[in-house]
């Protein structure tokens, strides 16, 4: 039993690990002679206590896996936080650099029952002439079904990451033309670097949340020109998300064009943390973007966490009515040979969206990639053992074959009653001070 909880905690607490049958060895090799020693190292699946080597999921969805999605959750964190404050090998001095936080909104397909506030931030009727409750299912959900436009608001999901890629090259032009450059010589001035999340509405729409920078031509670690103030940045936000246009299909004689919503949010971003002021800071917008690093269409418009091999799977499913109108649409434009680019049908389950939920630029900070490599060489360092004559070089012969996922219902019980092991939850997104207030 002790070995059996060693190795559920190793999991931190994941769901639905991976299951794999195999073995691994590690052996000396002798860097004069070329010659391969003595066993170090073997560890084999069969006398491992749960019969096969558990590997975390890693699962990003909070629907899917909550430990392996709060590891990701806290990882962005970080993420965001070094490249706005430094750390994790980006230097404290991007605190001065020019950023604001954006929102990027979808244009509208159809009105939809809300909860709009006037002025003073007081919540007026719904045009259905109802004062919908926060939690009311009906938000996000057409007045008219019948007029909505389901094919537009699936089609610009799809659209939204090349939309998304416009903008990124309107904004340079946009802080060039306003520095006097060309847009041969920005690169030698000046450098653009972001970290964006994309979150669904309500009503099954993407839109975008993403901390934008603007650093000297080495990214983080050279100083921007003193032209680079964050109101120009502000207004060359504008103005790029204005002129980002996507030219789409033409289905039935009509056709598509995509452009950003008309609401569209910049803030600059303060170099303070949580004082009780009402700024923007670095921390709230890190723990922002954060939390919906690990949320997808199913977490705000209620459908589906995994991809559909039918649309038959849809009559066995609790979805709202909107959501199934939806998926169903996604379906049914998949089936056209014009749209095949679009890979439909492999993201209907996300309503046409079929990019990645956190991105960022190369310079913008670490990596996660990164962050999960410093976490694993740590957890190896813990664990290992002294071998006499240990040598720094070793072979390592593996062969793993995947097995299944999740646990049995008693690994499930007893992984459920203990702690996770250390240095698997990630690192904490909290400062002693904050726990101690």
């Amino acid at each position: 039993m002790p070995a059996l909880v060693k190795q559920l905690r190793s999991l931190g607490g994941c769901t639905q690990p991976v299951r794999l049958d195999g073995h691994r060895t590690e052996r000396a090799v002798d860097t004069r002679t070329g010659e391969i020693g003595r066993v170090l190292h073997r560890l084999d699946s069969a006398t491992l206590p749960a019969g096969q080597l558990l590997v975390r999921c890693n699962n990003r969805r909070a629907s899917r896996c909550p430990a392996c999605a709060e590891v990701y959750r806290r990882d962005t964190f970080h993420l965001i936080t070094a490249g706005l404050r430094g750390g994790k090998g980006t230097p404290a001095a991007v605190t001065r650099h020019p950023k604001v936080f954006a929102t990027f909104t979808a244009p509208g397909f159809g009105p939809v029952h809300n909860r709009p506030a006037d002025r003073d931030g007081v919540i007026r009727a719904c045009r259905c002439g109802l004062l919908h409750d926060a939690e009311d299912a009906l938000l996000g959900t057409p007045l008219d079904p019948s007029t909505y436009d389901y094919e537009g608001a699936v089609l610009w999901n799809a659209h939204a990451g090349m939309l998304w890629r416009r903008f990124s090259i309107h904004l340079r032009r946009e802080i060039a033309k306003r520095a006097g450059l060309t847009q041969r010589e920005f690169p030698h001035f000046a450098r653009v670097s972001f970290a964006k999340v994309a979150e669904f509405q309500k009503r099954g729409a993407v839109h975008f949340h993403a901390v934008i920078r603007m650093d000297g031509p080495e990214g983080a670690t050279s100083d921007p020109p003193s032209w680079a103030t964050t109101e120009l940045l502000a207004d060359a936000i504008a103005s790029a998300a204005s002129r980002a246009t996507v030219t789409g299909p033409v289905i039935d004689s009509r056709a598509h064009t995509f452009v950003f919503g008309r609401q569209l949010d910049v803030r600059p971003i303060r170099s303070a943390d949580f004082d009780g002021s009402a700024e923007l800071t670095e921390r709230a917008v890190a723990s922002y973007i954060a939390k919906y690093a690990t949320k997808g269409a199913e977490a705000t418009t209620g459908t589906l966490d995994r991809p559909l091999k039918f649309l038959a799977e849809l009559a066995q499913m609790d979805l709202s009515d909107h959501a199934r109108r939806l998926v169903r649409t996604a379906w049914k434009l998949g089936a056209r040979r014009d749209l095949d680019h679009l890979r439909l049908r492999a993201w209907a389950h996300m309503l046409g969206f079929r990019g990645h939920f956190s991105t960022k630029t190369r310079r913008y900070s670490t990596t996660l990639g990164a962050l999960r490599d410093a976490r694993t060489e740590w957890r190896r360092v813990q664990a290992s053992t002294a071998v006499d004559g240990e040598t720094d070089t070793t072979l390592v012969l593996s062969h793993w074959a995947f097995a299944g996922t999740g646990l049995s219902a008693a690994e499930a019980w007893l992984s459920a009653s203990l702690p996770p092991a250390p240095g698997t939850e990630g690192e904490p997104t909290w400062t002693a001070a904050e726990t101690n207030s």
